[in-house]
């Protein structure tokens, strides 16, 4: 290699040397400051593998880039000439480039022909008018996952309720409180277990009404309380009698999910995230093969048919069945627009965009809360929550296809066709993928990248260190989840206004996202990542010292916690792809999404256990936050380390973990 050659990329190197986001990229100050600390570093590296071919020094760059980055790698490539000399070749140019884990097309499309072209990442995939606007229409779609995910919280609300008698009442007993509507007693007093109501009908019968049994007084003559005569029981056969002062009906009501019937209720939300699960392993597996495009229109087209379909539904099996195909499309959507995202937008923008869309999920609860407030029927209430979806059904045929997944799968006439609509929405030249792909990539459809060695979960184990490491990010990933759906659902039951509860709820991840951008590139994932879950776990102590009196303060310190774990459970996305290398980070990333879906089955069914112990939620998720923040001492911190892409790299972080720890 050319000494000239050689110096120019000292240069860019250093120019890159100052490069801090795992996902994005810093301009320094080339040749000066930390990027030519950097560079000279990187010029010693190359002196002391003895570097003679261009691509050797790609390869250093990319292990010792801070981090490695797509960037880095393309202004590198420019340096060959076109076409590539005896001796550089394109697969050893994919095969280095599969060391930031991108895509064989991606790798592809960095056979750069000139110093001065435009490339084809600047082209497609930077934060420019359109596709900003790909990204809003996408996120704003991301509020309907949110309110599905939540609805049932006001659906299912079990309002007070007794048996209904047989007949028409005359006058109404509640301990020393008489009137004559049944109603006015509920408002007056709240039904425990225990406590039950004497009606007295027009005929002239007296009968005790409890939750779920009925008894028939034989002595008549007298109305009073307490009775030690003789009288016959026998259950609800009626029906019931329904608190209607906040809700004039739920699913609950409608279709009598009460005592024996109760468990019926209880299952709604955890049959939905069992749907989640199913959509993300389902979807996730169809965008890889017919697209991303073709899943966002189906899974939104499905949300909105669904949706509408589950407030008509006949019978409580139909309901449950419609709610189960809801949240696979819903799961779908959500899994695949991250996707698409990631493969639109630019590096410099990547973190934050794909981060925030979490916060149009939380758009989602603040829209559960008002609308709940405003309709108390369960019916229109679905109906309306629905009807978010129907602006991004009427729009998303405008979404095209990611360049990315066109070129991967050879599909290059298309992928042409989308650059060049992009370039007019940003009033910017098209590039011509012709010129910018060497020819032996613009040729024959269907030509395919080198095969991989194929890995499986097994590999998540592939020592005791790299063991320990998953089952601690699998902790992590269930406590994330099962915290930050608890706090959102059990915001019901934390007194005062439980439409204001469930707002703050959502409102109060916003800025938990922002914290999280920030603080990471600061202080590290780790260290945010034990401050979350530590936080979190105190929060969930404070709040079972709280006097129920005070639930204002429950409130507060509840959003306190909810913001806490919602940091945690956002970060866990990024730190685990860094914890990897890259032949099994795909791995990695999809069972700690499993495990996670397992703590949203749970955690419906962990609320319900306030039933046992009003505090039992907050015990259960303060011990699993506690035991997993102290856990993740053990993981080492990724900041400023390059992506591993071999597991001697990932394993290697564990031992600079302790180096740094015996300092």
């Amino acid at each position: 290699m050319g000494s000239a050659n050689l110096e120019l990329i000292f240069d860019h190197v250093g120019h890159f040397g100052s490069v801090e986001k795992a996902t994005g990229i810093r301009s320094g100050i080339g040749g000066c400051g930390a990027g030519g600390t950097w560079g000279a570093f990187f010029r010693a590296e190359v002196e002391r593998y003895r570097v003679t071919r261009i691509e050797d020094c790609l390869f250093l760059a990319a292990r010792f880039s801070n981090p490695p980055d797509r960037l880095l790698f393309q202004f590198l490539r420019r340096l060959l000439p076109c076409p590539p000399r005896p001796g550089v070749s394109l697969s050893a140019w994919q095969t280095e480039g599969m060391v930031f884990g991108m895509k064989a097309a991606e790798v592809k499309c960095l056979s750069i022909t000139s110093f001065h072209r435009p490339d084809i990442i600047t082209c497609f995939s930077s934060l420019f008018r359109y596709q900003i606007f790909l990204y809003f229409t996408c996120a704003f779609q991301n509020i309907s996952c949110g309110i599905h995910y939540l609805a049932s919280v006001f659906m299912t609300v079990f309002p007070k309720y007794t048996c209904r008698p047989p007949g028409n009442v005359s006058r109404v007993l509640f301990h020393n409180v008489s009137n004559w509507r049944l109603d006015d007693i509920w408002n007056l007093l709240p039904l425990s277990h225990e406590d039950h109501v004497v009606v007295q009908l027009q005929n002239g019968e007296i009968w005790e009404l409890n939750r779920c049994y009925r008894f028939r007084r034989d002595n008549m003559s007298t109305l009073n309380y307490d009775y030690n005569g003789h009288k016959s029981g026998s259950p609800c056969l009626d029906g019931y009698i329904y608190d209607k002062s906040k809700w004039d009906s739920t699913v609950v009501t409608h279709w009598d999910l009460v005592c024996n019937r109760e468990w019926f209720a209880r299952l709604i939300q955890p049959t939905f995230m069992l749907g989640v699960l199913l959509g993300a392993l389902i979807f996730g597996y169809l965008s890889d093969r017919v697209g991303r495009r073709l899943v966002l229109w189906s899974t939104s087209t499905g949300m909105y048919l669904f949706g509408i379909a589950a407030a008509f539904a006949l019978d409580y099996y139909s309901f449950m069945i419609i709610r189960f195909l809801l949240a696979i499309v819903a799961s779908g959507y959500l899994v695949v627009v991250f996707v698409y995202v990631t493969e639109l937008i630019g590096m410099k923008a990547r973190t934050w965009a794909s981060i925030h869309v979490h916060s149009f999920f939380a758009i989602g609860t603040m829209v559960v809360a008002l609308t709940g407030y405003l309709v108390r029927t369960w019916w229109i209430y679905q109906i309306i929550l629905s009807t978010v979806t129907f602006p991004f059904v009427l729009c998303c045929w405008m979404l095209p296809e990611t360049p990315f997944w066109l070129l991967s799968e050879g599909r290059y006439e298309e992928a042409q066709i989308v650059v060049d609509k992009m370039a007019k929405w940003n009033r910017a030249s098209t590039c011509q993928l012709s010129e910018l792909l060497s020819p032996d990539v613009y040729g024959p459809v269907g030509n395919k990248p080198p095969e991989v060695n194929e890995h499986n979960l097994l590999d998540l184990f592939y020592d005791w260190n790299i063991g320990t490491r998953t089952l601690i990010v699998w902790l992590i990933w269930f406590t994330g989840c099962l915290g930050f759906y608890s706090f959102s659902l059990n915001s019901v039951n934390l007194g005062g206004n439980e439409y204001l509860n469930l707002f703050l709820m959502g409102a109060v991840e916003i800025p938990a996202y922002v914290f999280v951008c920030l603080g990471m590139d600061i202080v590290g994932r780790r260290n945010i990542l034990i401050i979350s879950l530590i936080s979190s776990a105190v929060f969930c102590g404070v709040i079972m010292v709280i006097p129920k009196d005070y639930y204002v303060w429950s409130v507060v310190t509840t959003m306190a916690g909810k913001f806490a774990i919602g940091s945690a459970f956002g970060l866990i996305y990024l730190y685990t792809a860094e914890l990897y290398p890259t032949m099994i980070r795909t791995q990695a990333m999809g069972s700690g999404s499993m495990v996670s879906r397992a703590g949203s089955i749970i955690a419906p069914l962990c609320i319900y256990l306030s039933s046992v112990w009003i505090f039992m939620p907050q015990l259960l998720v303060g011990i699993l936050a506690f035991v997993s923040g102290m856990l993740t001492l053990k993981l080492p911190e990724t900041l400023g380390k390059p992506l591993a892409t071999t597991w001697e790299e990932a394993t290697r972080l564990d031992v600079e973990k302790d180096g740094s720890s015996g300092k």
